[in-house]
């Protein structure tokens, strides 16, 4: 089929709005919203306001609540991104530490460290990649003292690296007791949980950073749930792996090992008290989930 719809002023997609049924009470309000926030962006706001798939809304259903529904995932976008920050930085670090001391400061250079030689291929593309784009002073500083016939150690290279590299990199090595070490400094028994939940993060993390929306979205990548947690966990794990509470679970518990301290549940708590029309039970929430051990 080929694409024949046109461009529409944003006046002609209010009226639109309006003929399909959504009440919107101040349209000077509604124009200078569409105007920072792209009618496609927002679309997907509208869709749980819509009563079929010709577009036609519900009874009732006004542009007022799908701008609600917005502002709260922006929110709740913020609290994650914050979140993983943390994450990553304590992560990146004692990845760095234990492997570095375990086999030197080039480790991520030994092929001999690695499961997958492809993969470890792969990996050092995107390191060089990640190092000739850096702007970063330390490593200006090191080029100058030492060229770039060699890559820079581990505590400088991979403070460089993305988050998914850093993960690849992880994944990849063929050394399992610096990574059950590393897991079990966050109170993860086995390295594969936390491997499967560094890849939820990163996957997380990239539509956060690409503003895309999180309220009832379907993860691409399923984190494992702890059978023996030895942190404050859920009771119950028969949830849906795909939508986001499962990984904001194992983020709040991250956070815990990391900081006991964090308000990271108090935070996503309160956001959601302050939004009680948000229908949680879309983002994968169940029942009784405030009576959780770690949500308490």
């Amino acid at each position: 089929m080929k694409y024949n719809k046109q461009a529409l002023e944003i006046p002609a997609q209010l009226v639109q709005l309006q003929q399909r049924g959504l009440v919107i009470s101040n349209l000077a309000d509604a124009e200078k919203f569409l105007n920072n926030v792209s009618y496609f962006r927002f679309a997907a706001y509208l869709r749980p306001l819509e009563a079929n798939p010709l577009h036609q809304f519900k009874p009732g259903a006004t542009f007022e609540q799908a701008v609600a529904l917005y502002t709260f995932d922006v929110e709740l976008r913020k609290l994650l991104f914050a979140a993983i920050q943390r994450i990553e930085i304590s992560l990146r670090s004692r990845i760095i530490h234990q492997f570095s001391l375990a086999h030197g400061p080039f480790w991520f250079f030994d092929a001999t460290l690695t499961v997958s030689k492809h993969k470890y291929a792969e990996n050092l593309v995107a390191m060089e990649r990640e190092l000739q784009r850096s702007k970063e002073d330390f490593i200006a500083e090191h080029i100058a003292k030492y060229g770039t016939e060699d890559f820079p150690p581990a505590w400088k290279m991979l403070e460089i690296v993305s988050f998914g590299t850093l993960t690849k990199l992880f994944i990849n090595s063929s050394d399992t007791q610096a990574k059950k070490k590393i897991a079990r400094s966050f109170d993860v028994r086995q390295a594969e949980v936390l491997e499967s939940w560094m890849k939820s993060v990163v996957a997380l993390r990239n539509a956060c950073a690409h503003h895309g929306r999180i309220w009832n979205r379907v993860m691409l990548k399923i984190p494992q749930l702890l059978n023996t947690p030895t942190g404050k966990w859920i009771n119950n794990i028969q949830i849906e792996p795909k939508r986001p509470y499962a990984i904001i679970c194992c983020m709040a518990y991250w956070l815990n090992s990391i900081d006991p301290a964090n308000t990271f549940t108090k935070d996503i708590k309160r956001l959601i008290r302050k939004n009680p029309f948000v229908d949680i039970h879309a983002m994968g929430f169940p029942n009784n989930w405030r009576k959780e051990p770690l949500w308490i």
